[in-house]
């Protein structure tokens, strides 16, 4: 017969589940009105977390709230209503270990490409031997190591793009926020700059969080996407991306990206869903 042991009256208390990497809570952002014009609601109660490593998409409609809720991960925008917690800490304002790609590169053209990746160690202090070493590795990560020196003048559109990303990676952030940051590229370079983006996110295990109106960006770049609804913007769906890494063009091509294309179209309502 089992004896139960005497432990002297006390009871452990449960252990306390991880905070999710990031978690965005009941979060609402609605803008005064302007004139004659009425107030905009443009993000009402989005709610969603996700892991440390993971890689979500922001897919919706251009002007639904996509970049609005990105800024406000950000800690550039504050909320109306709402938190956003990232390792269970409260954001309220910008964090020093985030990192930022917009749609254009905004690169300084006094500047080499070495200087423009290392700008945000000057602004914290720590350009050193260390951060030189770790830009230079970074440009070689992107195939950009032979243009350390040379001027964003002399670059492409896609390149000025990979030297973005290098600069909003050299301090090593945990939480990477991209804002369409291919957008303005010709499909081969875009197509490019995909696989690029999932080899560094392998290399430097960041978390992403990417805004985007492309579909098939969306799936192919994420481990999950959430669909969001037209303004005032609310996540309509939550949608697993269960593909196989390493990741290749080839892929797009299978019956199951197809599905998850059509399962996505018919959450944005750009086709009827299937009985």
């Amino acid at each position: 017969m089992n004896v139960p042991q005497d432990t002297g009256g006390a009871v452990s208390a449960p252990a306390r589940p991880e905070p999710r990497f990031v978690a965005i809570e009941d979060v609402s952002k609605t803008y005064p009105p302007r004139g004659k014009n009425a107030q905009i609601v443009a993000l009402d109660s989005v709610s969603c977390a996700f892991d440390a490593g993971n890689l979500v998409s922001l897919l919706g409609p251009s002007g639904c709230g996509k970049t609005t809720l990105l800024r406000i991960v950000a800690g550039l925008t504050q909320p109306t209503t709402g938190r956003i917690r990232v390792r269970g800490e409260t954001i309220d304002g910008p964090q020093r270990d985030f990192g930022f790609v917009f749609q254009a590169a905004n690169l300084m053209p006094w500047r080499s490409v070495l200087g423009n990746v290392l700008f945000p160690m000057e602004i914290l202090g720590h350009a050193d031997a260390s951060a030189k070493a770790r830009a230079r590795d970074l440009l070689e990560l992107v195939g950009l190591g032979a243009f350390a020196n040379a001027r964003p003048h002399e670059l492409s559109g896609g390149m000025q793009q990979r030297v973005a990303l290098c600069r909003a990676l050299i301090h090593e952030p945990r939480l990477l926020l991209m804002d369409e940051p291919f957008g303005a590229l010709d499909d081969f370079t875009r197509i490019e700059m995909h696989d690029l983006l999932l080899s560094v996110r392998q290399h430097t295990r960041a978390a992403v969080m990417f805004v985007t109106h492309s579909i098939t960006e969306a799936i192919y770049l994420s481990d999950e996407v959430l669909v969001f609804s037209r303004r005032p913007a609310r996540i309509a769906e939550r949608i697993a991306i269960d593909l196989p890494y390493p990741r290749t063009q080839e892929i797009r091509f299978t019956a199951k990206f197809t599905e998850y294309e059509r399962h996505a179209s018919a959450s944005l309502g750009v086709v009827k869903c299937r009985n």
